[in-house]
């Protein structure tokens, strides 16, 4: 049984398993990032990977079947018809994840639907941080939250603030404390080839030779590892801002500030999973002292990475 110890959303993870295969997927989603601390001791998580027998031979499928949630008696969990599930009991600080050969032909989708879903919604609940779906991107211990609905360029604009120099936290989930210290997991980014037409040749060279994930929606992307780049990864950062992206084509300046009226509404109108937690009261008590802007489009996303640095300056 191989076990790996891997600091991760302010807890210390400890991943057991008899498949060297799912922890070398362990491995290449978590090691080397930097480790982020929110409160004084960490909690100690445990997550069992267990990889169960081969089934039965039958007719290859393009991807595998999709996760079926389930919870009861304090306990949270997924499953599919192909032996593969999971189980979380967050009083115990533990998750059991069990996967099926099958499964494993599809890495990306099994480190993405299973470990790393057993990781976030562990870690979430056991330290009572909210879940957002967002980027966040900061320099010198500050953060700006960035959201928007998809497609609104989230992603196009974090990697032009990471390329600017900023410090990279995520690019789709973001975890929130109450005092609002905000945590990630700045391992990937996820490019559609339509974001190389506004980087440079040799990011654009680095993006191309990237692995192509491929979502359930159909959407190809290019994965991106940061840790073998020279981009900054993220300690937690302190919420300075929330910043809205739209799809409108700004003026000259591209920020405009959000009446504290509609911020409270404009979050909890995009974050229906983060506003059916827990915690999310006493989150929006103090994410509505925040300063808030809605982030047009300039004729180059690069323009919005230097609001942004003005924003913090």
């Amino acid at each position: 049984m191989g076990r790996r110890f891997i600091h991760l959303l302010g807890s210390r993870v400890e991943f057991k398993s008899n498949s060297g295969a799912l922890l070398r997927l362990v491995d290449a989603a978590y090691q080397n990032l930097p480790r982020h601390r929110l409160a004084p001791r960490a909690p100690h998580l445990r997550i069992t990977l267990w990889l169960s027998a081969p089934a039965a031979p039958g007719a290859a499928s393009r991807e595998p079947p999709p996760l079926q949630l389930l919870s009861g008696a304090g306990l949270v969990g997924a499953a599919t018809a192909a032996s593969n599930f999971l189980m979380l009991a967050p009083e115990q600080h533990a998750a059991v994840v069990v996967v099926s050969p099958d499964m494993l032909r599809f890495p990306y989708h099994t480190r993405y639907e299973l470990i790393e879903f057993a990781v976030f919604t562990l870690a979430t609940r056991v330290q009572r941080l909210v879940p957002l779906h967002g980027a966040c991107v900061g320099k010198r211990g500050r953060g700006i939250l960035l959201l928007g609905d998809s497609g609104a360029g989230k992603s196009t604009v974090a990697l032009q603030c990471a390329l600017a120099g900023f410090d990279f936290l995520s690019e789709d989930a973001v975890f929130v404390n109450s005092a609002l210290l905000a945590t990630g997991v700045p391992n990937f980014f996820h490019l559609r080839a339509e974001s190389l037409k506004w980087v440079d040749r040799a990011t654009a060279t680095l993006i191309r030779g990237s692995p192509v994930i491929r979502r359930r929606s159909g959407v190809e992307k290019f994965e991106v590892d940061l840790r073998a780049a020279a981009f900054r990864l993220a300690p937690p950062l302190k919420l300075a801002a929330v910043a809205f992206l739209t799809r409108r084509r700004g003026g000259q300046s591209l920020l405009r500030a959000l009446p504290k009226a509609q911020l409270l509404d404009r979050i909890r109108d995009q974050q229906a999973y983060g506003a059916g937690r827990l915690p999310w009261r006493q989150f929006t008590k103090h994410a509505t002292r925040l300063p808030a802007y809605e982030l047009d489009r300039g004729r180059h996303p690069r323009e919005a990475a230097d609001a942004l640095a003005a924003l913090l300056a």
